[in-house]
């Protein structure tokens, strides 16, 4: 997994805020009949939800918060309920007030109720002297050509048709209108572009006023929350004030415009599932990347990748040793070694006993050996090829162990954590990544970053594909058969901070580097291309989106590793081998009968 340095946070941090505050400038969530929730007020202004709706009736001079006289409870005031925890809060400096309306739905007989109003909200000089604070006058009011005579912090929620003078829209908060009038969208599935038209030109009826726009009766789900904020509803109406503010609140970071391309490769197929032999192995493993990270990249990219072009298509089960979820060291350790281990073990079994590598194998066979990585080189996944320790946190171990592995290539980020005078004394170190193919050193090793390795969304540039092209071409310059473990670190990265972003272009990146595997592998026709994930990170999902203007929607779960299996494409001869549904360690097996090797000797 991708060491997250400072950069990497404090750019998260910044995207984050700025985020935020942008999604609280522009959308008002209402919290609807709010004194029906467990919590009245609080529960709302504890979301940062930034209207909230009481209905009042006025009985023996007193303002009861209920929606009939049948149901007044002598506790539950206006005064009780609402006005002195608003108060409250500003005396503690709690939450944000910004823009904060108290919509009140008068249910009483309109002029005396909102007297009593206006008598009430004078003994909160406070409350009525707060320019983030309006009190908004719904449900029974008195007719619009008294708007004007009650005082500058007493608004109106409009619901008529009538026309006003200018004077009288200046009272006028906000304009509501009943939805099911509209339509009878349930708020599943997508609002028939028809009735899309009608609630377009509503909103945009109340935008020519100058005014925001409410509706009421709505569809309570994440998808009618979207579809409305898409639409320019301003004030989204909601019985859900933790689940709403959750998802809106979100929804600036979790939705991304790709602008990145993977240019798609159509394999030729003549070396496809063929029962040739199999001279070199490819093995790419996108750290993180499940089915629906795969699929966002695919959606994002126009609809193709070139990876879903491949036929042979397995899945695979990722619990560890010790868990019900692996971690990265104890997924790549089941790769490279064929047995499942505990979670932060590198190359060593269940009971801490070294067991040899593919790399080390395959070395004695003959074959030469490589890593490439948008990770540090010693992070958890390259180091399961190479290196043999108890924790992956052992920094300096698995530097010293890359010193005395078998690799006949390298290439990734964490260049500090190596002596260079030691580290030349085995490998040859390159100037640039393109000077990787023409080397004539038999080892070589490059490093993307002194630290961690930038993401494609700080500015990296296609260096994985063009590492996985030019150490392809080195190996195949030895004239000996190689097998080469390629990653793409960052779609993991980004899945832990449930950026959408990152994981989108992470995911299309990735496919740069498929695709010179899948070339390579149709220009020798004896190489066999393995593409799989050690586990899927963040329990992603795919919402919504825009196919045409390459817009996606993600949501999360987690801010961790999940156990979902994992798809594995395959290419080449003997890519049938790796269909069908088996546990993780079993990759290490089907590569080496692919390749046709005693594994007893």
């Amino acid at each position: 997994m991708y060491k997250k340095n400072r950069l990497f946070f404090l750019s998260f941090i910044i995207i984050h805020f700025v985020a935020l505050a942008q999604s609280k400038k522009n959308i008002t969530i209402h919290s609807h009949n709010d004194y029906e929730q467990n919590i009245p007020f609080w529960n709302a202004f504890n979301n940062d939800l930034n209207s909230i709706e009481v209905d009042v009736f006025l009985k023996d001079d007193i303002l009861y918060v209920c929606h009939e006289p049948n149901k007044i409870k002598k506790e539950r005031t206006l005064e009780s309920l609402y006005l002195l925890p608003l108060e409250q809060a500003i005396d503690l400096q709690l939450g944000h007030l910004y823009n904060f309306q108290l919509l009140i739905d008068i249910k009483s007989e309109a002029n005396t109720t909102l007297d009593k109003i206006v008598k009430l909200l004078q003994k909160h000089p406070k409350l009525i002297q707060n320019k983030n604070i309006t009190f908004v006058i719904s449900g029974n009011q008195p007719e619009v050509e008294k708007y004007n005579s009650y005082p500058e912090y007493i608004k109106f929620d409009y619901q008529k048709e009538n026309q006003l003078t200018a004077k009288q829209w200046e009272k006028v908060a906000l304009i509501s209108s009943n939805f099911k009038k509209t339509s009878d969208w349930s708020g599943k599935g997508k609002l028939p572009i028809e009735e899309c038209n009608l609630v377009q030109n509503i909103v945009n009826k109340a935008h020519s006023h100058g005014k925001p726009f409410r509706f009421w009766g709505t569809p309570d789900y994440k998808r009618a929350w979207k579809t409305f904020i898409d639409l320019g509803v301003d004030i989204i109406n909601t019985d859900l004030p933790y689940e709403s503010s959750k998802y809106i609140r979100s929804l600036s970071e979790r939705v991304f415009h790709n602008t990145q391309v993977s240019e798609i490769y159509t394999p030729t197929f003549a070396s496809d599932k063929k029962n040739t032999e199999v001279k070199n192995v490819i093995l790419l493993i996108g750290d993180g990347n499940g089915l629906s990270q795969i699929s966002s990249a695919v959606l994002a990219n126009g609809g193709k990748l070139t990876l879903t072009q491949l036929q042979s298509i397995g899945f695979i089960k990722t619990q560890s040793s010790d868990d019900f979820t692996t971690d990265s060291a104890a997924g790549a350790t089941a790769f490279s070694t064929g047995q499942k281990t505990y979670n932060r073990a590198i190359g060593l079994d269940a009971n801490q006993n070294f067991i040899p590598n593919i790399t080390e194998f395959l070395s004695k066979k003959g074959f030469n050996t490589g890593c490439i990585t948008t990770d540090e080189i010693i992070g958890a996944t390259p180091a399961a090829f190479y290196a043999h320790q108890k924790d992956r946190g052992m920094d300096n171990e698995i530097a010293a162990d890359l010193l005395k592995s078998n690799l006949s290539l390298f290439v990734g980020g964490g260049g500090k954590y190596f002596d260079k005078n030691a580290l030349e004394k085995v490998f040859t170190l390159p100037q640039k990544v393109d000077d990787i193919a023409n080397v004539t050193s038999q080892r070589i090793g490059f490093f993307l970053a002194e630290g961690g390795v930038n993401g494609v969304i700080n500015g990296r540039e296609d260096v994985l594909a063009k590492a996985t092209k030019n150490g392809l071409a080195f190996l195949q310059n030895k004239n000996k058969p190689f097998f080469i473990m390629v990653e793409g670190a960052q779609i993991d990265s980004y899945g832990h901070h449930n950026n959408v972003g990152g994981i989108v272009s992470e995911g299309i990146d990735f496919d740069k580097a498929i695709t010179e595997a899948i070339k390579f592998a149709d220009a020798t026709a004896n190489t066999l291309v393995i593409i799989t994930a050690d586990h899927e990170t963040s329990g992603f999902s795919i919402p919504d989106g825009n196919l045409k203007d390459k817009v996606i929607e993600g949501d999360f779960t987690s801010f961790d590793h999940t156990a979902t299996m994992i798809p594995v494409f395959a290419y080449g001869p003997q890519s049938q081998l790796f269909t069908g549904v088996y546990e993780n360690n079993e990759i290490y097996s089907k590569i080496i009968k692919a390749l046709g090797i005693d594994k007893t000797n």
